[in-house]
């Protein structure tokens, strides 16, 4: 048996390093290393709990609305505030907005620029991949970008800037949009409908989010979706990194109604989500303590990183089991006929994941033009004055990559404690104490390493079809 030490991994936001057991040929285990401890957790007690608007969203650069969103939501249940059903509207257009970013980075940016390598060039859609996706020159890139940029408009709008607004807040948003905002945001969701009609999907939005079987998607053949779906077909994508099949999501931008994709989980069926019964384990990681439930959670670090421990990272658990969160997951649970198709016999590979990002940009198109059609320009935005009291709150919403929480107490008009599950803590996590890989872990085992391998392929593939964000991993 052999080991090989993979990273640091270009395209990933943050720090990750992962140890691979090799044994004829495969990986026999894996071990995944967050490398970097930030400790946002120990900033935030003693502070006004309103200041953890303002640093919380500091965790990351690419995902802080989602941070803001778990905060405000989480400062509103300690206090006991209910926010304008307008505000919540608004928020839940600025919180998909970034979200949708996301995805398009991913494919874009992160994802698809791997098919380029040298060890592909023998492929019939090597050329088109390089063309479109070569680091720093492909077609595709420089579009996307401008897509995004437009996209993001309605943060300038809406959010005064991004990333780190304080535009959400517990009672709602800081701004009144007027009917001139509200078509100056229904037009630049359209130019973005059009981006994503003529380049990723090459068809009507509605169309591709209507697709209802993994046959019927693996024959879409339009736009750079369906470049990919070529590619996962020749490289069998679908087998490569499943997972257990066990999927969460905390619900994505809540509404007064109820949550634009639903909350749960599922495991060989929909479950109803038990919020109580999350428990970090903190035995593999370098942190000190029990294993406890976040609202009970403490971030203690071992400054001598004891030798059972290998990674910054916690490691969450609902019920004991390990859970794989992201907009699969939320797919799945949202009860969408081409995700539960995509991990009908267990868990879902590369190619799942990546669909599931695709069929979210559709469905999210559909969503944000909704919820902007939907705004009452003489409506109230905000509730308030906000009013600090004791209390005890959580923050539960769905970051482009999975379920995000933030769990609060407030005493004596101060923050007491402060904990925070990211969506990648979840993915990325180390064993627990009984020694169960996380999902991540779990998925790289199996995979071929070719021989002269330094930095797998086959690796690289399943790692960025998770999109980790580590720098929110170790917040």
């Amino acid at each position: 048996m052999g080991q090989l030490i993979v990273g640091p991994f270009n395209r990933v936001e943050g720090d990750l390093e992962i140890r691979l057991d090799i044994a004829e040929g495969r990986v026999s285990a894996a071990r995944i290393n967050s490398p970097l401890y930030r400790g946002f957790e120990r900033m935030l007690p003693g502070k006004d709990p309103r200041d953890a608007l303002t640093i919380v969203p500091r965790i990351c650069g690419i995902c802080s609305i989602s941070q803001s969103a778990a905060a405000a939501r989480a400062l509103a249940m300690a206090v006991g505030e209910v926010p304008e059903p307008q505000g919540e509207r608004m928020a839940a257009l600025i919180h998909a907005v970034e979200n949708v970013s996301d995805h398009l980075t991913h494919f874009n940016l992160f994802f698809m620029p791997d098919f380029t390598r040298p060890q592909y060039q023998a492929r019939g859609w090597y050329d088109r991949a390089v063309a479109r996706f070569t680091a720093m020159e492909g077609s595709a890139l420089k579009r996307a970008v401008e897509a995004r940029a437009g996209l993001m408009h309605v943060l300038g709008l809406m959010a005064g800037k991004w990333p780190h607004t304080l535009a959400i807040q517990p009672g709602g948003v800081t701004r009144a949009p007027s009917e001139r905002d509200r078509l100056r945001i229904l037009a630049s969701l359209t130019a973005f409908r059009r981006y994503l009609e003529d380049t990723v999907f090459g068809a009507a939005v509605e169309d591709f989010a209507a697709l209802s079987s993994v046959p019927a998607l693996m024959g879409w053949q339009g736009g750079d979706a369906g470049l990919f779906l070529r590619i996962a077909a020749d490289l069998n994508l679908a087998d490569l990194g499943c997972g257990s099949g066990r999927y969460l999501s905390f619900g994505a931008y809540p509404l007064e109604g109820g949550h634009g994709f639903a909350p749960g989980i599922w495991d060989s069926g929909a479950q109803p989500l038990d919020i109580a019964a999350i428990s970090e384990d903190l035995s593999h990681s370098w942190m000190l303590g029990p294993a406890a439930h976040p609202a009970q959670g403490v971030t203690d670090p071992d400054e001598d990183m004891r030798d059972t421990a290998y990674s910054w990272c916690k490691a969450p658990r609902l019920a004991g089991r390990t859970m794989e969160t992201g907009a699969l997951a939320r797919q799945v649970i949202d009860g969408h006929p081409l995700a539960l198709d995509l991990v009908r016999d267990g868990g879902g590979g590369v190619l799942a994941r990546v669909a599931g990002r695709l069929l979210e940009l559709a469905r999210s198109q559909v969503l944000m033009e909704d919820l902007a059609r939907g705004i009452v320009p003489e409506a109230r935005f905000m509730a308030g004055p906000l009013k600090i009291s004791d209390g005890i709150g959580e923050g539960l919403v769905e970051a482009a990559r999975g379920a995000l929480g933030h769990w609060l107490r407030i005493e004596g008009g101060r923050i007491a404690s402060y904990q925070i599950v990211a969506p990648t803590t979840w993915n990325f996590s180390p064993r627990d104490a009984g020694g169960v890989p996380g999902p991540v872990e779990a998925a790289l085992e199996g995979l071929v390493v070719q021989p002269g391998e330094t930095t797998p392929l086959s690796v690289q593939h399943v790692v960025r079809s998770f999109d980790p964000c580590m720098v929110c991993t170790v917040h």
